[in-house]
């Protein structure tokens, strides 16, 4: 084990021991150095001021063999640098430092053909422009690592709502699938209550039927066995009975034959029976033209389970800082990516007094706070202090009749127009015209607790006949 070359250092000339002597009270000096102490007429340690003997100290043989190993090293090592300093093909002071080939030279590599056309700078200069260098680098790498200490950071964080996440969408979906179990367990429920029904009301009319039938049997039996007796009877006898009995078979009238729609009305109860259930559920369904996502929320708003409406709150919500996420002001986009063509949605704004709605850029910063301008990627209205504005360069005032309680946004991103409409009446309140160069999202943004609400639509269903 080396020692720390304090260890190996004389107290007296601070330096490495040369031929050193060991004293009786342990501690050792150079034997030159020990000398000059006691010329001044002290024998004593010069550390411990203990007095020394008469005779000559002894040599400390294993301190001046680790010594000169020491000596040894440091010498090669400084030739070693010495020979660093100077050039390897020709031996002259390394003096210069090439700035295309970033390697230090001599005056006679700088009048070579591999340096000759270059630019140089001194040594001296060129160190200190390196350093700058390499601390400007210093840097760049220790913002990195910073960066990726928060970004792994947020991966763990990001692990566990990945879990949550999935569990609540899980459940979500477990609801609605309950939701729509229950309409086809209903259905279900009546449309065999209805063949019930009717295979009581069959019953019960077959019975009717069938007593009808019976008494109609008996009294023509019993017709027919008089008309046999009287058959039997004497001939006067038989011209005495003639017309009470003759009446009587005349009088008899058989009950209704007609034994149609008597059975099941199979074909009512199964005809279609799965398009007419699918076209009966689309009452209880609803569809909206636009979806909230909820990995580009600002923490202070809450969406609703269906991702259809959206209010704030003081209190945010725990999410991970995702890079898709708005994280400077209350806004959210919707996952509809708009790139070409017609669209339209309507949002309810009901009692809220502090909102935006239109679209914006795909590229818009998330992690910014930017104005809902044009000039950002926005085409919004505003609704803000009971005042109305389109969102342009500077905001353009708007003077409204009555106050709507819903906003039609339409898009048409062809034709480069993002107009807006009082769908109560269809009043157009404001249109942007703009080339799109860019994908659209819907966009919203409020800071009220009352919810902004996107409208389902009316889903009609149409039947394609061949001609």
């Amino acid at each position: 084990m080396s020692l720390p070359e304090e260890d190996l250092t004389c107290p007296v000339c601070c330096d490495i021991f040369v031929d050193p002597v060991l004293l009786s009270c342990s501690h050792s000096f150079c034997r030159i150095c020990l000398k000059r102490c006691w010329d001044t007429g002290i024998r004593e340690c010069p550390v411990c001021r203990r007095k020394a003997p008469k005779s000559s100290p002894p040599s400390n043989l294993a301190l001046k063999n680790v010594c000169e190993a020491l000596l040894l090293v440091k010498n090669q090592c400084a030739e070693a640098l010495e020979d660093k300093m100077n050039c390897s093909l020709h031996g002259e002071r390394l003096k210069l430092f090439c700035l295309v080939d970033k390697q230090p030279i001599c005056v006679v590599c700088q009048y070579s053909k591999l340096h000759k056309s270059h630019s140089y700078s001194p040594v001296e200069e060129a160190v200190l422009d390196c350093k700058d260098e390499l601390a400007l680098s210093l840097k760049m790498l220790q913002d990195k690592l910073e960066n990726l200490k928060r970004i792994q950071k947020t991966s763990a964080v990001m692990s566990t709502y990945i879990k949550s996440q999935a569990g609540e969408t899980q459940r979500l979906i477990r609801s609605q699938f309950e939701q729509l179990h229950q309409m086809l367990s209903q259905e279900e429920s009546d449309r065999l209550a209805a063949v019930k029904q009717e295979e009581e009301e069959k019953i019960a009319g077959m019975k009717d039927k069938i007593k009808e039938l019976s008494a109609e049997v008996l009294s023509l039996t019993e017709t027919i066995s008089v008309i046999q007796e009287q058959l039997k009877e004497e001939d006067m006898v038989l011209l005495e009975n003639f017309k009470a009995t003759d009446d009587r078979s005349k009088s008899f009238v058989l009950g209704s034959d007609n034994m149609s729609g008597l059975l099941i009305d199979t074909t009512k109860h199964l005809c279609n029976l799965k398009y007419i259930v699918w076209e009966k559920m689309m009452d209880h369904i609803d569809y909206t033209p636009v979806t909230l996502d909820p990995n580009t929320a600002h923490p202070c708003l809450i969406l609703s389970d269906n991702l259809t409406s959206l209010h704030y709150s003081k209190q945010p919500s725990c999410c991970p800082d995702n890079p898709e996420r708005f994280h400077m002001s209350a806004e959210v986009v919707a996952m509809s990516p708009l790139g070409s063509g017609s669209h339209q949605w309507v949002v309810e704004t009901g009692s809220n007094q502090d909102w935006l709605l239109g679209v914006a850029s795909l590229s818009v910063p998330r992690n910014a706070e930017i104005s809902a301008r044009p000039e950002n990627g926005f085409w919004t209205l505003c609704f803000r202090d009971g005042e109305f504005r389109a969102m342009t360069s500077p905001p353009t005032p708007l003077t409204l009749s009555r106050m709507p309680k819903q906003i039609k946004v339409q898009l048409d991103y062809n034709k480069g127009t993002v107009s807006f409409v009082d769908p109560a009446d269809n009043t157009a309140i404001f249109t942007f015209t703009h080339t799109f160069t860019e994908t659209l999202l819907p966009y919203f943004y409020t800071q009220s607790s009352h919810p902004l609400r996107i409208m389902p639509e009316k889903v009609l269903v149409t039947m394609l006949r061949q001609q």
